[in-house]
């Protein structure tokens, strides 16, 4: 089991390592801010949209994953708006709590873990995380503006043309299909080396705040997974992938639209940076624990 846990886990860290490593050696603060864009804008949504169209969601039948992803999102942040905010303003605790690295950790890692024949369950996680992340997250960062700002993001319509395609895939000329494949190939080895280069620039400041507001976040995360799980039928599969998802860090996403839109930015950078730190130790533990017991 440890080999097994060891080869799930450190081709995920080693690459985001290695990020982390190259951000540190430069002369200059390196910018991955066209590279990051490009990854959201250009190759997560060849990935989403090849990964759908090779594995068809069956709406009838995968609902119950469908509906476990809204709820690891929704339930922690009513858990959380329960908690007396330990110093920080509501957006800035609630937002991160809510939102999980299902992006940069969360598709390679549930790949290596539970197999690439879920990646179209996986992507599914990923969709649905992204579209409450840009409207319910952007509605609560901006006090109620930007309730549309999803409309904007080409991985809802990747999903959507994605899912609308898979019973039609032969229509598709192999070309396309391929290329598509190719382009979203790039999106989770840059993602995970995003992340390193990013955590190498950063430095946790107020660190005993960081670390309160991690372990709220970890609470938040096993008082939701009992609920999710008897309240839906979920099959082994969904249910480990649901496990691992809402014990995830929080999205370095939180810390950029935190600072889009001025809401603490400088804490809600030290809350991502020492959460993601601190999932080296959290995340083979429950990859161990989802593997034995579920």
């Amino acid at each position: 089991m440890i080999l097994t846990l060891l080869n799930i886990v450190l081709p995920v860290f080693a690459v985001a390592a290695l990020g982390f490593a190259f951000g540190r050696r430069q002369a200059r603060t390196p910018d991955m801010g066209f590279i990051n864009h490009a990854n959201v804008m250009v190759f997560c949504p060849a990935l989403v949209f090849s990964a759908l169209l090779d594995n068809p969601v069956d709406l009838a039948r995968g609902w119950p994953l469908m509906a476990a992803g809204v709820l690891i999102i929704i339930v922690p942040g009513l858990l959380l708006a329960l908690v007396r905010r330990p110093g920080v303003s509501r957006p800035a605790f609630l937002v991160p709590g809510m939102f999980r690295n299902t992006g940069n950790i969360g598709i390679p890692l549930m790949m290596l873990a539970y197999g690439k024949e879920l990646l179209g369950d996986i992507v599914v996680l990923f969709v649905l995380s992204n579209l409450l992340h840009f409207s319910l997250g952007l509605f609560l960062l901006s006090r109620g503006g930007s309730r549309w700002m999803w409309l904007r993001n080409p991985n809802i319509w990747a999903a959507l043309l994605g899912v609308a395609l898979a019973p039609h895939r032969e229509w598709i000329p192999p070309f396309v299909t391929t290329t598509l494949e190719l382009t979203g190939q790039i999106a989770i080895p840059l993602m995970l080396f995003g992340l390193g280069v990013r955590l190498s620039q950063d430095r946790v400041e107020q660190l005993g705040l960081a670390l309160r507001i991690n372990v709220l976040y970890l609470l938040a995360g096993v008082l939701t997974l009992p609920i999710v799980l008897w309240l839906l039928p979920l099959t082994p599969e969904w249910s480990r992938m649901v496990a691992l998802s809402v014990m995830l860090p929080p999205a370095v996403l939180n810390y950029l639209l935190c600072e889009q839109y001025r809401v603490e930015p400088r804490t809600v950078a030290s809350v991502v940076l020492l959460g993601n730190v601190l999932s080296v130790a959290t995340i083979p533990l429950v990859v161990w624990a989802t593997l034995s017991w579920i």
